[in-house]
């Protein structure tokens, strides 16, 4: 499977107002969906500037339809974090962590960068899939959106499509660099890359949503055991990743081996 020739990626200049985010308990009055989506947005405006500098650090070896796709990439990132950073400023630094979860995140990726670009750029693909996952369960459980402001909705809803439009572009620009090395390097780099990122990924969303749940008078462990049942219990967000998840440790493994177009295309009618 490659990338459909058909798909468009579309930078889309939007701005949401996300004002509301300051109440608490905003995702549908849920205060660990809250903080469970809050801290996932805390990891974005830093986590997609690595994703912009993984993909550009190859941006030369790449030509036609890609070299287009991975400027629009780019393009849609730069926007993402923007918006992103603009929801989070709405939280109120002087009673949740924010500082120091952003901190733990700049540490983390500056370590990263340490590593080089080819490292770089595993590590964003494997997260890549992660929020292409996540994307194409959007709209699958209204209920744990019913409730939440319309902007922070939308936002999200946004976020969502534009990660499924470019869900394989930076898969595409691993395959084209990778491209002289044997089947069985590019298999092993790319389970490895997902093993330590999956790990790493998932502590993390449980340590800085956790944290925001302690600031509000939560106790340390059951603030983790509430955001873990979250992820892997009821609603079960990450436990409903299954069988995409798995798809990824398949050798001959392609994003858009999971063609959601139409679901694109719904989201499509709404934005543009």
């Amino acid at each position: 499977m490659q990338t459909p020739t058909d798909i468009a990626i579309i930078p889309r200049d939007l701005h949401f107002r996300t004002e509301s985010a300051r109440g608490a308990a905003w995702l549908g009055g849920d205060p660990v969906a809250t903080a469970v989506f809050n801290a996932l947005s805390l990891t974005f405006p830093d986590g997609e500037r690595l994703f912009i500098d993984s993909v550009r650090a190859f941006r030369s070896r790449t030509q036609g339809k890609l070299a287009d796709d991975v400027r629009a990439f780019i393009a849609q990132e730069a926007i993402h974090s923007r918006e992103h950073a603009s929801l989070n400023a709405h939280l109120d630094r002087s009673h949740y962590p924010v500082e120091r979860i952003e901190g733990s995140v700049r540490r983390r990726l500056a370590f990263l960068r340490r590593l080089g670009p080819l490292r770089m750029l595993g590590v964003t693909i494997a997260l890549e899939h992660f929020t292409a996952m996540l994307a194409d369960l959007f709209d699958s459980d209204p209920q744990l959106w019913a409730g939440t402001p319309e902007e922070i909705l939308r936002l999200w809803r946004w976020h969502a499509m534009e990660e499924t439009e470019h869900k394989a572009v930076a898969f595409d620009v691993f395959q084209e660099v990778s491209k002289n090395w044997t089947g069985l390097r590019r298999y092993l780099f790319r389970v490895h890359i997902m093993v330590l990122t999956s790990a790493h990924f998932t502590l993390d969303v449980i340590r800085f949503a956790a944290a925001l749940l302690e600031a509000d008078g939560t106790g340390r462990w059951r603030a983790r055991w509430q955001v873990a049942r979250f992820l892997f219990g009821e609603p079960g967000i990450f436990r409903k990743l299954g069988s995409r998840y798995r798809d990824w440790y398949r050798p001959a493994f392609h994003p858009w081996d999971h063609d959601n177009r139409m679901k694109l295309e719904q989201w499509r009618q709404q934005f543009g």
